[in-house]
């Protein structure tokens, strides 16, 4: 059973933990790059547009959006991932702050993007309903999580899997279904649509037991998961749409 709340300080200390090492960046910079022009693409952002990266962590994506010409903020729950974003990217806002409870004015922002974060959260309707709150009328939001139907994120990363690892994770953290993540946008308001995409090339993993493995692992997920037909089991889900 999902715990219905989220211990906070055991988030900021864990991420914290991240900004010491400086290895949040777990993807390489061309899967980066790959990653934020498809939400760009499915969230229909104009240049110009002021858009928010929640969960923005060490703030590459944040500055992704920033060189694409965006007016972009970056926001964190954790202090030291806010801190190690503004010292390496100077000229893109970071503020320190709660999904939860958003520092934004009402209908203030033109979209949102929501960096790998609804999965950490063990309810996300707070932060979907503050995102709702936030974005002006016709403004979008792309958020990008594990997606539970990959083999690999379930093997890995869902608690009931028999090869199940907490290396490297929180303890709400897991992969999430499409239609479940969806239907929490739908009934909040949400006109949503969902998509799927593979062949993000990881740099970085939590357990240096298997790090080994990196290189297989991206191989499998490019070729095997290409074919349109493995669409709804490639690695991430996509979930993106309008506010009315």
């Amino acid at each position: 059973m999902i715990e219905s709340s989220q211990d906070k300080q055991k988030e900021i200390a864990f991420f914290d933990g991240h900004a010491a090492a400086d290895s949040y960046d777990v993807f390489t910079p061309e899967s980066n790059l790959r990653l934020i022009g498809t939400c760009i693409r499915l969230a229909k952002w104009q240049p110009g547009a002021r858009v928010a990266d929640l969960g923005c962590g060490s703030g590459v994506f944040t500055n992704l959006l920033h060189r694409q010409g965006f007016d972009a903020v970056g926001l964190d729950l954790s202090p030291k991932l806010v801190a190690l974003g503004q010292a390496n990217y100077p000229d893109v806002t970071f503020l320190e702050g709660d999904v939860e409870h958003l520092p934004f004015p009402d209908a203030s922002l033109d979209g949102i993007l929501l960096s790998g974060l609804l999965h950490h959260l063990p309810d996300p309707a707070r932060c979907v309903a503050e995102t709702f709150r936030v974005l002006k009328p016709g403004g979008s939001f792309a958020a990008f999580d594990p997606n539970r139907m990959n083999p690999f994120m379930y093997l890995y990363r869902d608690r009931s899997s028999l090869l199940y690892s907490s290396v490297g994770v929180t303890e709400n953290e897991r992969p999430l279904l499409a239609r479940q993540i969806s239907a929490v946008f739908k009934s909040t308001g949400f006109k949503v649509n969902t998509d799927y995409i593979s062949d993000l090339n990881y740099r970085y993993l939590a357990s240096s037991k298997l790090r080994w493995l990196l290189p297989a692992y991206n191989a499998i997920d490019r070729v095997v998961f290409a074919p349109d037909l493995m669409k709804p089991l490639r690695s991430f889900v996509l979930t993106y749409g309008e506010k009315p």
